[in-house]
């Protein structure tokens, strides 16, 4: 009965999760059976951990047409999806937008923001020869900075950067369309970004200037690198 059981039980499958609206994710895989997840639910909860995303994933989508996967049985064996939470589904050349523009600009000078910049590892950032810079959200002195991850061996047009800060920040008032720092005074160019300092997401609104770094970093320096929000 045990070895029938065996018999009839459905192969593992093996995918690829890429993350909505990031072009940069390289994508994570995944083995799929249905002793290590019992429901969809409990993939969806792996899946957000695994991917680093900054929202809960409630959502899977094919990368191509956008279609809606709604339970484990849905996913088949090697093709790749795309995981958001209540949003809609952005659509982009997730299998090879991101490589593209990483080939295309590798040649170039300047200041580009990590493919890995929605994890929290700055410690892998460092070992890269990366630095990064703390970014809050403006008028939020509840939820502390996250970190940005930057290089300068390669170069980021503005409008994609600001394109990840909007993803990372999640402001309610929408996309970040402008970055300031802590003094209120705006960032025109990637190039002046410095790494270590602190700057403020920004949307339609006009910049807060609140106490962010006072209330939202602690004092402790050893602390600070683990101080952030994704």
């Amino acid at each position: 009965m045990s070895s029938r059981g065996l018999a009839l039980a459905p192969p593992a499958k093996n995918v690829v999760v890429y993350r909505n609206g990031d072009p940069f994710f390289p994508g994570r895989k995944f083995v799929v059976n249905q002793r290590r997840f019992l429901t969809f639910e409990a993939f969806l909860n792996e899946v957000t951990k695994s991917i680093c995303a900054p929202l809960a994933v409630r959502n899977l989508y094919t990368p191509r047409h956008g279609h809606h996967v709604a339970e484990l049985g849905d996913l088949q064996d090697g093709h790749p999806y795309v995981a958001a939470g209540f949003e809609k589904f952005k659509r982009l050349d997730y299998l090879n937008h991101g490589r593209k523009e990483l080939r295309r600009t590798r040649t170039g000078e300047g200041l580009q923001v990590s493919p890995r910049a929605g994890c929290r590892d700055t410690g892998s950032s460092h070992a890269l020869g990366c630095s990064h810079c703390s970014v809050f959200r403006n008028g939020d002195l509840l939820s502390p900075p996250f970190a940005l991850p930057l290089s300068k061996s390669t170069p980021l047009q503005w409008d994609a950067l600001l394109a990840v800060l909007t993803e990372k920040a999640d402001l309610r008032s929408g996309a970040v369309n402008k970055l300031c720092r802590l003094d209120g005074t705006q960032v025109s160019g990637g190039e002046e970004l410095v790494s270590g300092d602190y700057y403020v997401a920004v949307g339609n609104e006009e910049y807060k200037n609140l106490p962010y770094r006072e209330l939202l970093v602690p004092q402790d320096s050893a602390c600070r690198t683990l101080w952030y929000a994704d």
